[in-house]
């Protein structure tokens, strides 16, 4: 017996020929999901897992309580089902999360779930994290000011005299002074983030080097700028007027910013976006400075709100 058709012109179509086109369309929506939770292929296959598993025994779970009131399944039995498994479902896809590593990304999950189901805005609160005169935090917390979707919500600085902190006071934004021993050899503060229900952190000059705890715990939700054309003068003790200096002393004809996720290790992690400026042969490093500071004020907000868009 013959599979498949006739097409108009005469030839013979196979259904089967369109499994390739089936099995890619799962690629671009696994990629699409990948890049919308901000996640490694890692940590994706082990977040599809943890919803394979939960729909799973939240299915048994269902079936066996209903199976436990009920002789046969009858139409009472299917009134009762399906209301029943949305109650189970997030607890069993919370408990399998656990044991998988991903409890607090299903945490985030379904709350957000809940505050679009229970019609509340989903605001996404940021903490900002800066040892310095804090210019770049000020540009980000008037460029969301007013949003709803978003709220700079925590002011982060390892310097009790930083200026960040007087711009976080005039702006009734809530400030935290952290210890550099616990920050570096505790677990980052995450703990108190947490509790803050802070989402994404943005470093705007913040010169301490983040734990790997804090890290792990935000994945792809930090990210800092840098003022080099990253890969080249990034670093260790490469910040402020030292990068400036550098690039002068190397006879560079361009500089700029680069904004990037952090890693482990310094502006290192992956580079979301970067925009150029020149040289000129008269420049000193003040100002190269101002030329690559009025890039980081025009191009760092919006690229955090398109980052937080996504």
């Amino acid at each position: 017996m013959l599979v498949g058709r006739m097409a108009l012109g005469g030839s013979f179509s196979n259904p089967l020929s369109n499994k390739p086109a089936f099995s890619s369309d799962f690629c671009r929506m696994f990629a699409y999901l990948k890049k919308k939770w901000k996640v490694s292929w890692p940590q994706f296959a082990l977040i599809f897992s943890t919803f394979a598993l939960g729909g799973s025994l939240c299915a048994k779970l269902g079936s066996g309580l209903l199976q436990l009131i009920l002789d046969e399944q009858n139409w009472v039995y299917w009134i009762l089902y399906v209301p029943l498994i949305t109650l189970l479902w997030p607890i069993c896809v919370l408990g399998i999360s656990i044991p998988l590593g991903q409890f607090r990304f299903f945490q985030n999950y379904l709350l957000r779930m809940w505050k679009r189901i229970s019609g509340k805005p989903v605001v996404t609160r940021v903490a900002i994290f800066a040892s310095g005169t804090g210019s770049n935090a000020e540009t980000i917390i008037r460029h969301f000011k007013g949003q709803k979707a978003v709220e700079i919500a925590l002011i982060v600085s390892n310097k009790p005299g930083a200026g960040v902190l007087q711009i976080a006071a005039a702006h009734h934004i809530p400030t935290w002074i952290i210890d550099r021993n616990t920050f570096l050899n505790g677990n980052g503060y995450v703990d108190e983030l947490m509790a803050e229900k802070i989402d994404f952190i943005v470093l705007a000059g913040f010169l301490w080097k983040l734990p790997s705890a804090l890290i792990e715990a935000f994945p792809r939700k930090i990210v800092n700028i840098h003022p080099a054309l990253l890969p080249k003068y990034g670093g260790k003790g490469m910040y402020g007027m030292h990068v400036h200096k550098a690039v002068l002393a190397a006879g560079e004809r361009e500089t700029g910013i680069s904004i990037h996720y952090v890693d482990e290790h310094y502006d290192h992690g992956a580079t979301i976006f970067q925009e150029k400026c020149e040289i000129a042969a008269e420049d000193t490093p003040e100002t190269i400075s101002k030329k690559v500071q009025q890039l980081e004020h025009k191009h760092y907000p919006a690229v955090i709100e398109k980052l937080l868009k996504a």
